[in-house]
């Protein structure tokens, strides 16, 4: 069976995000246990904030319709998902919706593994941002979200000279969630063959 392809995403393009570092750091592990991935960063995928009357008017964004060609053609996918006011970024939504307005063949978003995880200065590890994003995707796209989520609190002291996760409790955490996203997505490329 071939090995999985997973995207991994961070929902920040700030310079020095604490989601990058986390998306990087997931790469970096799924990379470690053979999965084949591809990093994508949404500031090389600009989009106009959705309007349907811009839709009507311009059509879909290439950008919208690269990003759905990537999404279709990946078994998984990994958010890492900023917080803002305890709810999901205007970018990693806006992204969202757009992919889900393409009409080109093949889906998205369900018969994908989704999962998520977050990195946040305060204490709650941007886990409220998850729950919205959990919702989204599942209830709002139909994709299969993993149960277990990554959440880095306190993410300014959280990682290492080397982006490594300090505290061995999260790095456990993600080591699990790696594991559970790798072992989603092989059953489910076997139940597509």
């Amino acid at each position: 069976m071939r090995n999985p392809r997973i995207i991994v995403c961070s929902g920040s393009v700030r310079g020095g995000s604490h989601n990058t570092k986390l998306a990087a750091l997931v790469a970096k592990r799924l990379a470690i246990l053979d999965a084949d991935v591809t990093h994508v960063s949404l500031k090389e995928y600009p989009l106009p904030i959705y309007d349907g009357d811009h839709e009507a008017d311009n059509g879909v964004p290439e950008n919208a319709k690269r990003l759905h060609r990537l999404f279709v053609g990946h078994d998984g996918v990994f958010l890492s998902c900023p917080e803002y006011n305890a709810g999901v970024t205007p970018l990693l939504k806006n992204t969202l919706d757009w992919i889900s307005r393409v009409k080109e063949a093949g889906e998205p978003y369900r018969n994908k593994v989704f999962a998520l995880g977050a990195a946040s200065p305060g204490g709650f590890g941007g886990l409220r941002g998850l729950i919205g994003m959990r919702t989204i995707l599942e209830v709002g796209l139909g994709a299969l979200v993993l149960p277990q989520m990554v959440s880095v609190p306190k993410a300014s002291v959280a990682f290492d000279d080397r982006d490594d996760l300090t505290e061995d409790r999260v790095s456990g955490q993600l080591d699990k969630l790696v594991e559970a996203l790798l072992r989603m997505t092989r059953v489910e490329i076997s139940h597509s063959h």
